[in-house]
């Protein structure tokens, strides 16, 4: 293996093939750019499907041919200018059985991000105009928009900013306080009504700071998700021109931290407008190239840590790819540094031919198996196609 840096950074293409076992099956292929794929816990019949222009699919797994129906449409609400703008992400409440409450996270027809509250009484089928509003955040850009969301296992409600868009951040927004921008943000959603800030996120008693910030210095995190048995957060954060990066914080260690942006792009000093390491750095544990010819993608998908129990051999590795190459990959961490590195694309090929266009996003079921969406309009589940 060569090892790029000092922290134990590994190339993409120079590590291990993955195994002949692995394949992708269809689920749905009749989307409009998907971009999201989840399921509330306890629902292991159904899988929940959002498409970018704002309708939300629930998809019904029980019969051999999946059947899908609406569930949500906000195509009213929801605006997509840009390529980057639009429904981007979903989060269901861990007692969504019970109380009906997800959020949404979107663009709006001013480009700004709404972070929104929707019941569904019945679990059948959601009313459009029901929402509650429980953060508006200005947009000065298009792009870099983010877009995720989900509960740590702390019950709070993680929200994931880019750094508002252009290129190297002109305002230097990932690194100023006040603004979300840029930012992990957690607010504590389990009131009838809006939200309070958890009196322990990290800048909440700090002058001159919003108080929902908890981490600083992202770009464009593009997927993140927490490790349904560890509660650790992993995330993919979208390169200027020279570094892709994967990030990684154990469970209940993301207050405080600053991933680096724009001082820093991969674990190096950003040409021009860069710095020097800053306090309560958090180093990404994974980069791989772009813009050179050594180039392995241009927009990294951050992806899922596999915990189902129908693929075996991808048991506790981190499953991501890129969205323009067509590449997936996986590996393991072990003490802060990533080992076993996979490449599963030649794997991972529609079985109808043709390939994977634009990797949007990685979900997972209610089981914990992991899915992949191609936002040309089709959704794919991993499978083991060597066990019954």
């Amino acid at each position: 293996m060569k090892k790029l840096l000092s922290t134990g950074f590994i190339l993409l293409g120079l590590c291990g093939h993955a195994w002949s076992g692995l394949a992708i099956e269809l689920v749905c292929d009749d989307l409009a750019r998907p971009v999201w794929i989840g399921s509330p816990a306890q629902e292991k019949e159904n899988l929940w499907i959002a498409e970018q222009d704002g309708k939300i699919w629930k998809v019904s797994l029980e019969k051999k041919e999946p059947s899908k129906q609406l569930w949500i449409d906000l195509s009213a609400q929801v605006a997509r200018k840009h390529n980057e703008q639009g429904l981007l992400g979903v989060a269901f409440a861990p007692d969504f059985v019970k109380t009906g409450r997800f959020y949404v996270n979107y663009t709006d027809t001013k480009g700004d991000t709404c972070i929104v509250r929707y019941v569904s009484k019945d679990g059948e089928k959601v009313d459009e105009k029901s929402g509650e509003m429980l953060l508006h955040i200005d947009q000065p850009y298009g792009n870099h928009n983010a877009g995720w969301l989900d509960f740590g296992k702390d019950g709070y409600l993680y929200i994931t900013m880019g750094d508002g868009g252009n290129s190297y951040d002109p305002e230097n927004r990932a690194q100023d306080l006040t603004t979300h921008l840029g930012k992990i943000l957690r607010i504590d959603v389990s009131g009838d009504k809006g939200y309070v800030v958890p009196s322990t996120n990290y800048f909440a008693n700090e002058k001159n700071a919003l108080p929902e910030i908890h981490a600083i210095g992202l770009r464009n995190p593009w997927r993140c998700s927490f490790d349904r048995e560890t509660g650790d957060l992993w995330i993919g954060d979208v390169g200027q021109d020279k570094w892709e990066e994967i990030n990684f914080v154990k469970k209940a260690e993301v207050g405080g931290l600053n991933f680096g942006w724009r001082l820093r792009q991969g674990d190096t000093k950003t040409p021009k407008v860069g710095g020097q390491i800053p306090e309560n750095y958090c180093a990404p544990v994974y980069v791989y190239p772009r813009g050179s010819e050594n180039e392995q993608g241009r927009s990294v998908t951050g992806g899922f840590v596999y915990r189902g129990n129908k693929i075996p051999e991808l048991q506790g590795r981190y499953v991501f790819g890129d969205f323009q190459n067509r590449r997936i990959w996986s590996l393991t961490l072990k003490d802060g540094k990533t080992s076993d590195f996979k490449d599963h694309s030649d794997e991972l090929k529609p079985k109808e031919g043709g390939v994977i266009q634009l990797l949007s996003t990685f979900g997972e079921d209610a089981e914990g198996e992991i899915y992949l969406a191609d936002l040309m309009g089709k959704v794919y589940r991993i499978i083991d196609q060597t066990l019954p």
